[in-house]
């Protein structure tokens, strides 16, 4: 589906509304390229890079607890005037009571850091949850780290679009859903990666204001999208510089600029990261999904 098509169905269809401006962020990793744990120095060198290639002032991390992120990245992101979203992963009991822990501690004491906090991340998508568990978990999450606060969580846009996430999204625990969308891991051609990108978010957000029974009731993101600079072309979608920047400009750009919020990932390479596996079991690799190298140089220009 052409680019055009989309934006002109989503127009007419309804209820999605964008705002006159998007906001652009990026997920963070907490570890350095040699699979060791960022320390407070890294998470600033981060904020530097990030504010001065691409004048974002925002950015989510995973598991509250891990490598103590919240306590090392808050304090950095005061002093950069940086927002953070703080993650939380319930997939265990023990990584979410360390993770709850982590927020309930350092959250309070930098309220105007916290942009939100997301319990979970795709966990509708690996099936560890039903919809109504998980918001079982994000009223928790709630009630512990007390008023003032966003919580939310973040799962791939099917999940959103198929119903899955109904009883998240209708029970009135969540304020914010982040929803993730890879036309690379769809295997698409670049030519129609833009299209397909659009295409699935408007299903997925259209969906969630359907269910709400309101436009602004739920804060929406896309919550993760990119495109590799390198590895293993994956079915259709060939990872490169040149393939990478026009996904960039066209897909993520092209969203803000159009009035939605969009965490792009990942804003720097994880070099220690595993190979990951597909939907069809292919395996590819995940090192190099970064706008800009470990050592935090961009690869091609990140102003929208």
């Amino acid at each position: 589906m052409r680019f055009s098509t989309i934006l002109s169905a989503a127009v007419a269809a309804g209820p999605i509304v964008a705002s006159a401006a998007g906001q652009l962020g990026f997920s963070l990793g907490n570890k350095k390229a040699d699979g060791t744990c960022k320390e407070s120095g890294d998470y600033e060198a981060d904020f530097a890079a990030i504010s001065k290639e691409t004048g974002s002032k925002v950015v989510r991390i995973y598991a509250a607890s891990d490598c103590d992120v919240a306590k090392l990245i808050l304090p950095a992101a005061k002093d950069a005037g940086f927002k953070v979203i703080l993650g939380i992963w319930p997939d265990t009991d023990e990584s979410f009571q360390a993770d709850k822990a982590a927020v309930v501690s350092n959250a309070p004491k930098y309220k105007d850091q916290v942009y939100a906090i997301t319990v979970g991340s795709e966990s509708l998508y690996r099936g560890n949850f039903t919809g109504t568990e998980l918001a079982s978990k994000i009223q928790d999450v709630k009630s512990a780290v007390g008023k003032g606060f966003k919580v939310g969580t973040a799962d791939s846009w099917n999940k959103f679009a198929d119903g899955t996430a109904d009883a998240v999204v209708t029970s009135g625990a969540a304020d914010i859903l982040l929803c993730n969308a890879f036309s690379y891991w769809q295997g698409q051609v670049l030519s129609n990666a833009t299209g397909s990108f659009y295409d699935d978010i408007f299903q997925a957000f259209g969906h969630v204001q359907e269910k709400a029974g309101s436009t602004d009731k739920i804060e929406l993101w896309v919550g993760e999208t990119g495109w590799p600079t390198d590895g293993d072309k994956y079915q259709n979608a060939q990872p490169g510089v040149k393939e990478a920047s026009s996904f960039y400009q066209q897909a993520v750009c092209g969203m803000v600029d159009w009035g939605f919020n969009v965490f792009f990932f990942e804003a720097f390479d994880e070099e220690w990261k595993p190979k990951a596996v597909g939907e069809d079991g292919s395996v590819a690799d995940e090192t190099s999904w970064g706008a800009m190298t470990a050592d935090r140089k961009t690869k091609y220009s990140l102003k929208c």
